[in-house]
């Protein structure tokens, strides 16, 4: 059994962003996926393109939901890339102040970044680089500061987004271009986004979104990483402190492989990580093992559309452009809740073909008419960290070739909804003022943006990872994706796991 330098587990933003220091040094690094390769085509652009309806959309290990109004069991992506494949590519930075302590959103869950933006601020501006992310400064009022230039220059403007800009400008808010991983330019042989209504939940059939299967893993398996697919890990074996093999089962097969490394980083996402961890039992070498699975976030979310008198995007293009965060840190409007509430994005007018696969017992039909005339936002209220919301496992079952079943809890608190009522009726406001005829809202119940399950923190009692994603306990194990984060903040995170994923990446290439 040859011995890697560096073992990585799951090759979404977590996995391929921790991989690049030490593939790019020229150590000896194994990238494990339990999928394969996203094929790329005109199928991509269909009803059955969407995220959940793909074979990319793994339940074989399916969690079941005990709480939360989610019905169904949910799966997890399994492919190169994972979630990034069919994320919206917006690639937002947390603000400065979502590193610093707030007794409002923490309260007594000991919820903590144990460094400061400043300390991150670097690894974005590289992950900016290395996504090919699109943005402009200067719009949003929360913009953190910055050491380097976007390195990229956004498409144009939609009609629609144009109309919510000034909609949002003439009621005084500060509306600012989305920064998208999305490719604008037909350079090296790429080709660019051709503005088609199936981004956000869809492969991009042209591979003009910038998912780390299109833009980052190709370069690092030209640097010598080893991968491989179509592989479980189903188990971490240890020994005096240290992960001694990856027990694995091929798919589609009873074979078990076993992979040895000198340091092994876990990525598997904020629901598989702590599933394989307890499966493995190392929950109980860890001084705060008993948070393994625990302050599962999610952010509140609704998507909020407004119905306008004709189609408000009449080619059906792609509009998730823009940006509010005047609500961000509260506004002088609200009273209650105190604090922080978080965002309004641009929603795009969803395909009335698709509506009418994915919606059930025939309504998809029924409004299939009328969709085109929708466009809208969403919006992202910061949920507060709980330890009751949690992964659990069924320690009595799973085995040598098979994950123990597990179980997802969850529910939003009373301060986590009110902050998304207040978001809603912002969002309505405007696009009112755009000129929808009516408004509906509607929650989103995925679990999307999922983190926070085995979280970074100063305090050994209640953080399982140390500063630096160490897993306490157990010398060469790192944990990099979005279980790792402490905090939801106000924006998609994919930025932050990308960023934090360089930061321990660039230690671990220290230890080798």
């Amino acid at each position: 059994m040859a011995e890697f330098d560096l073992i990585i587990i799951g090759s979404g933003f977590g996995g391929a962003l921790a991989a690049a220091p030490a593939v790019f040094a020229g150590k000896r690094v194994l990238l494990i996926e339990s999928g394969d390769w996203v094929a790329r085509g005109p199928h991509n652009w269909g009803a059955s393109g969407l995220s959940e309806k793909t074979p990319y959309y793994n339940r074989e290990h399916a969690f079941t939901v005990a709480a939360g109004g989610y019905r169904g069991n949910v799966g997890t992506y399994a492919c190169v890339g994972g979630a990034s494949v069919f994320y919206g590519g917006v690639a937002m930075r947390m603000r400065e102040n979502d590193f610093e302590p707030d007794p409002i959103i923490e309260q007594d869950s000991g919820a903590a970044w144990p460094y400061r933006y400043r300390d991150l601020e670097p690894f974005y501006s590289r992950a900016e680089q290395l996504l090919g992310v699109a943005g402009r400064t200067g719009d949003d009022p929360t913009e953190p500061a910055r050491s380097a230039a976007y390195p990229r220059t956004p498409g144009p403007l939609a009609p629609i987004s144009q109309r919510i800009f000034d909609a949002a400008r003439s009621l005084g808010l500060h509306p600012f271009r989305l920064p998208l991983a999305i490719n604008y330019m037909a350079d090296g042989g790429r080709t660019p986004c051709p503005a088609c209504g199936t981004c956000d939940g869809f492969a991009c059939a042209v591979q003009a979104k910038n998912d780390v299967s299109v833009i980052l893993i190709p370069s690092l398996i030209k640097a010598g990483l080893e991968l491989v697919t179509n592989t479980t890990v189903v188990r971490l074996e240890s020994a005096n402190g240290r992960v001694t093999s990856v027990v694995c089962a091929r798919r589609g097969s009873n074979e078990t492989v076993r992979f040895s490394g000198k340091i092994i980083a876990l990525a598997a996402g904020a629901l598989s990580t702590p599933r394989l961890l307890l499966g493995s039992g190392l929950d109980a070498v860890n001084p705060a093992g008993d948070a393994v699975g625990r302050y599962l976030m999610r952010h509140c979310n609704s998507v909020v559309m407004g119905l306008f008198p004709t189609r408000p995007a009449p080619n059906g293009e792609f509009h998730k452009q823009l940006g509010i965060h005047d609500y961000y840190f509260g506004h002088p409007s609200v009273r209650s809740p105190a604090g922080r509430l978080g965002c309004m994005q641009q929603f795009a007018t969803p395909l009335p073909d698709i509506v009418k696969v994915n919606l059930p017992f025939g309504f998809g039909h029924l409004i299939a008419p009328i969709v085109s005339r929708t466009t809208g936002f969403i919006v992202m209220a910061e949920d507060r960290p709980r330890a009751d919301n949690r992964v659990t496992i069924d320690r009595t079952a799973g085995g040598e070739t098979g994950l123990p079943p597990a179980t997802i809890a969850h529910t939003y608190d009373e301060r986590d909804l009110a902050a998304r009522e207040v978001l809603i009726r912002a969002a309505k406001r405007i696009l009112r003022r755009t000129g929808a005829l009516a408004t509906y809202a509607h929650p989103i119940k995925t679990f999307s943006h999922a983190l926070g399950t085995v979280r970074l923190g100063v305090d050994a009692r209640t953080s399982p990872l140390d500063e630096w994603g160490g897993f306490r306990g157990v010398s060469n194990l790192f944990v990099t994706d979005a279980s790792a984060l402490p905090r939801s903040a106000g924006v998609n995170p994919s930025l932050t796991i990308a960023a934090n994923a360089l930061r321990t990446g660039t230690h671990i290439l220290g230890r080798l």
